[in-house]
C-alpha cells in the first residue's frame, strides 16, 4: 500500500516517524511524506523517501491560507494515489479528513497531545472540539498516547470505542538510546539538570527557571540547563532576549539546539520537564529515561504516564514552581548509588512500556485491518 506519512513539518517527521516509515518500507509498503518543507526534508530525501510539500501554517488561523492548505493537501494526496494516510498533528488530522472527503483514502490519525486547546477552556477548546467531532467520524483508526485524552475523547463524544486504541506514546529507540553512567559528583561537582523542550511557558520552563532559583539559594553548586528552540514572541514562551537575561543571571545555562540530545542527556544527572501542556507523552523523558536518566516532570497528563514515582524519578504538582525546587533539592540529596538504581529503574520501564517496537508493530496490525479489504488506490 502506498502510506501518506503527513506532518506539520518534514522535522517532526524526520526525527519522530523514520523508523516507522523505515518498518512500513520493509513489510512492502511504500510509505511517502506529506508535510511543510523544511531543512530536514533533504534529510529523508537521502534517506530514500519520497517528500511532497504541502504548506502547513502552524499555529495560523487565516481562513483563507488555511483552505488552501486544505485544497493543495486533497490535490496531492489525490495524485499520488495514496491507500492511507498517517496523522499525528491536530492541523495534521483535521485538515485531512477534510480534503479526503468523497474519496476512498483510510485514514489512521494519532491523538499525541492535545496542546495548548485543552489547558485552558476557551472557544479555541470549543472550536477544536467541534472539528475533531466532525472530522474524526471518518477515521477509521484513532491512536490515543494516554488514557486521559482517549476517556476524554470518549465522554465528549468525539470518538467512537470502537475506534479507539491506546499506544505508549512514540515509543522510543532503546538501541539509539541506550543507557550509560550518570556523571559523577562530588563537592566540586555537583548535581546536573537538564530541561530539553520546546520552550513555551505552558512547557513549564518559567517554573523550572524560578525552581532553580530556590534551589540554588540553598545548593549554590547545583546546574541547571535549558535545551530548545526559544519562541520568537515573549508572549508564547521563553525568547532569546529572556534567555540571555536568565543566562547573565547566572541561574542557567543555555544549550540551544541540536539535532543529537544525546550527548547532553549523558552530561546531566536528571532530566527535567514541569509541562502543564496537556501533553500526548513527551518523547525528551523517554528517551532520558531509555538513557538510564530519572526524570523529574508533573503530575499531569501525558507527563505522569513516564515516571514511577519515587522509583525512576519524582512527580510535582503543576505550575508550582516551590514543590518542583523541593523535589530536584530531593534528587540531589540522594546518594550516586540511589541515583543510579532510579535510572536503572527508568530503562527498565522503558523497556517494559514504551519500546517503540510496540507502536510500529501497532501500525503495522492497523493497515491490514478489515477496512484493507477491498480498497485499492485512491480515486483520481
Amino acid at each position: 500500500m502506498k502510506v501518506a506519512v503527513i506532518a506539520n513539518t518534514s522535522w517532526y517527521v524526520y526525527n519522530f516517524r523514520r523508523n516507522l516509515m523505515t518498518a512500513l518500507r520493509e513489510a512492502g509498503h511504500e510509505p511517502v511524506v506529506v508535510a511543510g518543507h523544511d531543512d530536514y526534508t533533504d534529510k529523508l530525501r537521502r534517506a530514500g523517501f519520497e517528500c511532497h510539500a504541502v504548506p502547513f501554517s502552524g499555529a495560523g488561523v487565516n481562513p483563507l491560507r488555511e483552505l488552501r492548505t486544505i485544497f493543495a493537501l486533497r490535490q496531492r494526496l489525490r495524485r499520488l494515489g495514496a491507500n492511507v494516510a498517517l496523522t499525528y498533528t491536530p492541523k495534521g488530522t483535521i485538515y485531512t479528513a477534510l480534503a479526503l472527503i468523497g474519496l476512498r483514502v483510510r485514514i489512521i490519525a494519532n491523538i499525541s497531545g492535545l496542546g495548548r486547546a485543552f489547558v485552558r477552556q476557551s472557544w479555541l477548546t470549543f472550536a477544536t472540539s467541534w472539528l475533531y467531532r466532525l472530522t474524526l467520524r471518518r477515521t477509521e483508526r484513532v491512536f490515543f498516547q494516554n488514557a486521559d485524552d482517549l476517556r476524554l475523547f470518549e465522554r465528549l463524544g468525539l470518538v467512537e470505542t470502537a475506534q479507539a486504541r491506546l499506544l505508549p506514546g512514540s515509543g522510543v529507540d532503546l538501541v539509539h538510546f541506550s543507557p550509560a553512567p550518570s556523571p559523577e559528583t562530588d563537592e566540586r561537582s555537583a548535581v546536573r539538570f537538564l530541561m530539553v523542550a520546546r520552550l513555551m511557558w505552558e512547557k513549564g520552563v518559567c517554573e523550572y527557571v524560578e525552581a532553580a532559583r530556590v534551589a540554588r539559594r540553598l545548593d549554590p553548586r547545583l546546574h541547571f540547563a535549558l535545551l530548545g528552540p526559544p519562541e520568537s514572541s515573549a508572549r508564547q514562551g521563553a525568547s532569546q532576549p529572556t534567555l540571555d537575561k536568565w543566562v547573565c543571571e547566572g541561574v542557567i545555562e543555555y544549550l540551544g539546539v541540536t539535532d543529537d540530545v544525546r550527548p547532553h542527556l549523558l552530561a546531566a544527572n536528571c532530566v527535567v520537564l514541569p509541562s502543564y501542556y496537556r501533553e500526548g507523552v513527551p518523547r525528551s523523558l523517554l528517551e532520558a529515561a531509555a538513557m538510564a536518566r530519572p526524570v523529574v516532570t508533573t503530575d499531569a497528563v501525558g507527563c505522569r504516564e513516564c515516571v514511577d514515582d519515587g522509583i525512576t524519578g519524582y512527580l510535582c504538582r503543576p505550575m508550582d514552581a516551590q514543590d518542583l525546587a523541593q523535589r530536584l533539592l530531593d534528587f540531589a540529596a540522594l546518594s550516586p548509588e540511589q541515583r543510579a538504581a532510579m535510572g536503572r529503574a527508568g530503562r527498565a520501564k522503558m523497556e517494559r512500556e514504551f519500546d517503540e517496537r510496540i507502536v510500529i508493530q501497532r501500525y503495522l496490525e492497523a493497515l491490514v485491518g478489515p477496512s484493507a479489504a477491498g480498497i485499492g488506490a485512491a480515486a483520481s
